[in-house]
């Protein structure tokens, strides 16, 4: 990768609506005048969402999807979080919790919210699901919330993928699989597989780290999924799922969605920031709308 004077990284894209690039930028900054040029070797990347800024909408007691999209977040985008008290899922969804954290994000100038919570848009269809959306954008001022499930049908559309196949995290029950099909299938798509990861596992509290190792995933993907599935979706916000998509694809050599991934990639779109992000899956290689 090219540098200025050794120091400065060529961002991975072009500054969105602008023939302006990068190197353009530090240029033009450098040559202002004054005596910041002879400190330009100390200049490092400073989280700066230049490109786009996303909140997110997360459980109280989990950081893997915040850390999950800050991993792949490319240059120029910055993260957001608030977070919603859980106690249940029977209640995780009620006011006020959701509208008070979406009124703490909606304080700043975001282009997208994530609501990273899979398994909601299951338990609650797509009509509870749009509810849901819709009373919380009333705290939103404007900014449009969107949830991992109607993300990763957005994905699948994408890769023109009819055929699919759902893996759950460990602490998915039967009944959460089943209300998967019925989702995806609502939605037009054929599921040929559907499973949760073995032994179950509760949730930890707090959640930090990772219920199910990479290898785990890894290996319980590459056995249950069928040939005839077109693209694979790994079901979970608090799954730490993102480390094995690159490895699952070539082997499966198919499209493999993830809940945060496939989050980051709709967030993108919708805040007219989509850009090349490396490693993380064929998703973010389509061509730009």
């Amino acid at each position: 990768m090219e540098t200025i004077t050794g120091a400065i990284k060529e961002p991975r894209g072009i500054i969105e609506n602008s023939d302006i690039s990068g190197f353009d930028v530090a240029r033009e900054f450098m040559s202002g005048g004054g005596h910041m040029g002879k400190y330009v070797n100390s200049l490092v990347p400073d989280g700066h969402g230049w490109r786009a800024r996303l909140g997110v909408l997360t459980h109280d007691d989990s950081a893997i999807s915040e850390s999950e999209l800050w991993t792949m977040a490319p240059d120029g985008v910055s993260l957001h979080t608030s977070r919603v008290f859980f106690a249940d899922l029977a209640t995780f969804a009620d006011p006020p919790g959701p509208e008070k954290a979406t009124d703490l994000l909606a304080r700043l100038p975001l282009q997208a919210i994530i609501y990273a919570w899979t398994v909601g848009s299951y338990l609650l269809g797509t009509t509870g699901e749009q509810e849901l959306v819709s009373r919380v954008e009333q705290h939103s001022n404007g900014i449009p919330v969107l949830m991992s499930a109607p993300a990763a049908t957005a994905g699948f559309r994408a890769l023109e993928a009819e055929r699919i196949a759902l893996i759950h995290a460990p602490f998915f029950t039967d009944d959460f699989d089943e209300k998967g099909v019925e989702y995806f299938q609502g939605h037009g798509f054929e599921v040929v597989h559907v499973s949760h990861l073995m032994p179950p596992i509760d949730v930890p509290h707090p959640n930090t780290g990772s219920v199910a190792s990479p290898a785990e995933i890894y290996e319980w993907v590459r056995s249950h999924v069928p040939p005839s599935a077109q693209a694979v979706f790994i079901g979970g916000n608090a799954l730490r799922a993102i480390g094995v998509i690159a490895a699952l694809e070539e082997d499966l050599r198919r499209p493999v969605l993830t809940a945060n991934q496939v989050s980051l990639w709709y967030a993108l779109r919708v805040a007219g920031a989509e850009v090349g992000v490396e490693d993380y899956g064929q998703l973010f290689r389509m061509p730009r709308r």
